[in-house]
């Protein structure tokens, strides 16, 4: 009999090894084996030049089942137990069905973006399995691009599997060593953090300091961490782990067995603790590992644009319009001047409290004579759009009171006259840019968005910044849990049917929905610039970003800070901006966005408008993109290409410490001479001590060039390239 078992558990594994696949990527550097293993449990493992990226990692899923009442003891009851379990399980008891393989190859344009095309080339496998005791199938499906592995979880149409809760996804990637990771705390509601670089086994000793106070935030584990995640192996490999097309579905972070080095997937749970309810048929997001042994490689990627669905908005490039913006709201986040309207009133009802009958208390930013100062600005410097803050009615108890109808989006304090501040952006040619804070009460604001939205046409906003600031309403729920993920792309897709673009903050990182519907022109979901005002950020913060955050689509970071000691704006603020003025100047190309603020003061800009010019200049649409120099941490330098004009420009960050950035201008055309005016950090200049200290310089260069440059700790430079003609060459050095 035992050899009988023996012999059996032989010919098993010998099966398991005939239905292994094996799938390479179109230029065969990638290379992804999927088995089932012992008990048919889906595996799969990748590898790059010969290099193991994931080791053998297991994939599924436990389902949520219903109590039974069962019975005490017997062969009965034991068996009744078995079922239940098995009817909890997708992940073992497989079989394969059939696979398939394709490729696939394709050239895309899209609206907006980095480049002016996007080639989506991949080779794919898709495996169907069937559990044989529930008669249930899934599919899995790979696809290998020359920069990385995309799968999913699908579950065709069946008798035996139609509406189900999801208990847990078990998606595992195991990793081959203990990487040095850049990552932010597990969170269910806030990717506001500071990025922490550290060992993988390293991250269970210093979590706890790494979650720092937020106004609404949830960890979850001592060693989860959240997507995107990147990682630096000790041979040089750089991996990225993140998700794309997250629709219908929660997000998913990473929680780390640090004794083994796996990380499995950890959704995000709703008010009753399920992770996602599903409908047959379905598919989950895309579970995503880029990997390159050149950072730059991770930062060029469009895979994660590549596994979502195509532009859905026939007629988007008529009226989705990259632009760069001022507005009313530095100047409330450092404290000079508030959201509020009076101190009158301890509580608001709206369309009951009287503010014609309030004593205003004088702070207010959004008022008439502050607002048209913002407008002329923009319309004498040539910027697009004014972002105004605080304009509607209810600010003075907006936040931390769990408060439903809290905001009604259309109605505006007694100082700010909608209709004349409509026509007088208008004469000056500004489009006006809708400010829409919800306090995270997303059910008032489902209630209002239609009328909120006419409200914005009627008065002649295309675009619009969102808000979730605090705890969800309905409470319990999380901002990243399934059902809050589909309000954010209710308000996205009802957004298009108004035309209205569409800029969240404290929603749902971004990944790559921005190509299916690219009215989604920005989100914040990650610390931006306003955290240096509470206390500051890491100096190489900016450096870590584009390696995660933007991995899944560009971030409205509210860059261009002049004046850094934040005492000068507010007495009572303390705070100080981690960056040099360069640095500054140089996000505007590092930290991609179709949708770029000038963030200060228009004083401060007036103080040193020789500076001011290179952020008056620089584009925010772009035809092409290189990547020069790239090392997660510490530096990244990147030259773009304007759309339409050919013009290019340049930046390039640094992180904690100086050092000397040596760069190649082979990416500018053949053949021409041009001016290059380059915006640096002065010797002596340094984030802390005198951030202020910058040189502007003209060089005459070609594509033959080179550039040795001076980069101060929390520094950067940054270059604008103008054709030149010899008369405006004289007198210039050459470089």
């Amino acid at each position: 009999m035992r050899k009988l078992s023996i012999l059996a558990l032989l010919l098993l594994c010998l099966l398991n090894l005939a239905l292994a696949q094996e799938l390479k990527s179109p230029n065969g550097k990638l290379l992804l084996n999927f088995s089932l293993q012992n008990s048919g449990v889906p595996t799969y493992s990748l590898t790059y030049k010969g290099k193991p990226v994931i080791k053998p990692s297991k994939l599924g899923f436990d389902l949520k089942t219903k109590p039974r009442d069962e019975a005490s003891g017997g062969s009965d009851a034991n068996m009744e137990q078995k079922n239940v379990n098995l009817q909890g399980s997708l992940h073992s008891n497989f079989t394969l069905v059939s696979n398939q393989t394709t490729n696939y190859d394709e050239t895309w344009a899209p609206v907006w973006g980095e480049v002016k095309t996007i080639r989506n080339h991949y080779n794919e496998l898709a495996v169907t399995l069937n559990q044989q005791q529930t008669n249930r199938q899934m599919v899995i499906r790979f696809r290998l691009f020359d920069d990385g592995l995309g799968f999913r979880y699908e579950f065709p149409t069946q008798k035996n599997l139609t509406y189900f809760v999801i208990k847990e996804e078990r998606t595992q990637f195991a990793m081959a060593g203990d990487h040095t990771a850049y990552w932010i705390a597990g969170d269910y509601d806030t990717q506001e953090y500071d990025y922490t670089t550290s060992k993988l086994s390293e991250i269970r000793g210093i979590m706890a300091k790494a979650v720092t106070a937020n106004i609404s935030q949830t960890p979850f584990s001592p060693t989860g961490v959240q997507t995107s995640l990147m990682m630096k192996s000790k041979d040089g490999l750089y991996i990225n782990l993140h998700e794309a097309a997250l629709i219908n579905y929660p997000v998913m972070h990473l929680n780390l067995d640090d004794k083994n080095m796996v990380f499995e997937s950890w959704l995000t749970p709703d008010a009753v603790g399920d992770k996602g309810y599903m409908q047959a048929p379905c598919t989950t997001p895309w579970r995503t590992v880029l990997v390159s042994d050149d950072a730059r490689d991770i930062l060029a990627s469009k895979m994660t644009y590549n596994l979502n669905e195509p532009n859905k908005i026939k007629d988007a490039a008529s009226w989705i319009k990259p632009t760069k913006y001022v507005g009313v709201w530095w100047e409330m986040i450092t404290g000079k001047s508030t959201w509020s309207y009076t101190n009158d009133y301890p509580t608001i009802q709206l369309g009951i409290t009287d503010y014609t009958k309030a004593q205003p208390h004088g702070k207010h930013g959004a008022n008439n004579a502050n607002v048209k100062r913002y407008i002329d600005f923009a319309a004498k410097h040539g910027f697009g759009g004014v972002l105004v803050e605080g304009w509607n009615q209810g600010w003075e108890d907006w936040f931390g009171n769990s408060k439903d109808y809290v905001f009604d989006f259309v109605t505006p304090y007694p100082d700010f006259n909608v209709q004349e501040i409509r026509d007088y952006a208008k004469s000056k040619g500004v489009k006006m840019i809708m400010h829409h804070e919800t306090s995270s009460s997303v059910r008032n604001y489902e209630r209002h968005l239609d009328k909120a939205y006419q409200f914005m046409k009627d008065n002649g906003y295309d675009a619009v910044k969102s808000g979730y600031v605090g705890d969800i309403l309905p409470r319990g729920e999380n901002h990243y849990s399934q059902w809050i993920v589909n309000h954010y792309q209710y308000a996205l897709e009802k957004a298009a049917e108004y035309k209205i673009m569409v800029n969240a903050h404290e929603a749902v990182r971004p990944t790559g929905i921005a190509r299916t519907y690219p009215n989604l022109i920005g989100n914040e979901s990650a610390r931006g610039t306003e955290y240096q005002s509470f206390g500051g950020s890491k100096p190489n913060h900016v450096t870590v970003l584009p390696f995660t955050r933007l991995i899944g689509g560009p971030m409205d970071y509210t860059p261009g800070i002049f004046e850094m000691d934040l005492s000068k704006l507010n007495p009572d603020n303390g705070s100080h901006v981690n960056s040099t003025l360069a640095n500054q100047l140089a996000l505007y190309l590092t930290l991609y966005s179709p949708l770029q603020m000038a963030a200060d003061l228009p004083e401060n800009y007036e103080r040193f408008p020789d500076a001011f010019q290179f952020i008056k200049d620089v584009a925010v649409d772009w035809d092409d993109s290189k990547y020069l120099e790239a090392e997660p941490g510490e530096y990244v330098t990147v030259a773009r290409k304007a759309k339409g004009t050919g013009q290019w420009f340049l930046g390039s960050v640094g992180g904690d410490n100086s050092r000397t950035s040596n760069i190649k201008f082979d990416f500018l055309d053949k053949g021409k001479t041009y001016i290059a005016t380059i915006y640096a950090d002065a010797k002596d200049a340094h984030y802390k001590t005198n951030p202020q200290a910058y040189t502007i310089k003209k060089v005459v260069v070609t594509n033959k060039s080179k550039l040795s440059q001076f980069v101060a700790p929390g520094g950067g430079y940054a270059i604008s390239f103008e054709v030149a003609t010899k008369d405006k060459t004289k007198g210039l050095p050459k470089l």
